[in-house]
């Protein structure tokens, strides 16, 4: 892998970890991510006392004051919306084929909706990710707008930036000018606009640091980029919505760590 400086100059090539070498295994980086997906969701429900507010219980008796008995219809649950003396009129209630009443089959706040994968596949999964990340072919196919020089690693330096307008000049000078033009965003279409999602956004390159640091925090308001620290990768951030080839820029810090702690073997 190439390393360049602060202004996009190939200061020397550098030796990748055992890491990178993992065959691409589509199926369980999409196991992985799907795995992550799941343990995010809320637990959603429907209220439990839902369409059981009617008071409709009605006797099937033949002499109870209130009683169905002998009027030739069915043992529908039923509420009383006028009377006449001895005479009701009724309408179904809370029963799932009624107005008004509860669903059937209503989502259960106590349904499990995590899921669970073992250790060594989900470390197989991220190495898989991570050679995904090397194949430029895959990398296009994503969209993405690769540099003249790439795969790349950047030096450490770059991990003590703490201003974006610095952070997006470095990234120019490394050749991503065209990416990101690339991230845009847009209000989105249906009912999500108003569910709390009005914006989508394409996704841009990944920055991969070796310890938590300034970059972090500063490249926070730019369009699309996720920083992360090495210790911290997973399936999803290298391959977003199970996608691989996700454009990703390691610090020469980063591939240090990945070798000399054997992270995800």
């Amino acid at each position: 892998m190439n390393l360049v400086d602060l202004e996009g100059k190939k200061v020397k090539e550098i030796n990748l970890p055992s890491q990178f070498n993992e065959e691409y295994h589509e199926n369980l980086i999409w196991r992985a991510v799907l795995t992550i997906q799941n343990n995010k969701r809320q637990a959603y429900g429907a209220f439990t006392e839902a369409g059981k507010g009617a008071s409709a219980k009605l006797s099937r008796r033949r002499r109870n004051y209130k009683t169905a008995y002998g009027h030739g219809i069915s043992r529908v649950p039923r509420k009383i919306l006028w009377k006449r003396g001895s005479q009701f009129g009724w309408v179904g209630a809370n029963v799932p084929g009624t107005v008004g009443g509860r669903k059937a089959h209503p989502p259960k706040a106590a349904k499990m909706l995590t899921r669970k994968i073992n250790k060594k596949e989900n470390r197989k999964a991220i190495r898989s990710a991570l050679s995904a990340v090397l194949n430029k072919d895959l990398v296009i196919k994503r969209n993405h707008k690769l540099p003249s020089i790439y795969p790349i690693a950047i030096e450490n330096k770059f991990q003590d930036l703490s201003k974006t307008k610095e952070i997006i000049n470095v990234l120019n000078n490394i050749g991503l000018k065209e990416e990101l033009a690339r991230l845009t965003k847009k209000i989105r279409a249906g009912r999500g606009k108003s569910r709390g999602r009005r914006y989508r956004h394409n996704l841009g390159p990944l920055i991969v640091v070796s310890d938590k640091c300034k970059l972090m925090k500063s490249a926070e308001n730019i369009l699309g980029i996720n920083v992360v620290q090495v210790n911290k990768l997973n399936a999803e951030l290298l391959a977003p919505g199970a996608v691989a080839g996700r454009l990703t820029i390691f610090t020469e810090g980063a591939i240090e760590k990945l070798q000399k702690e054997n992270l995800f073997i």
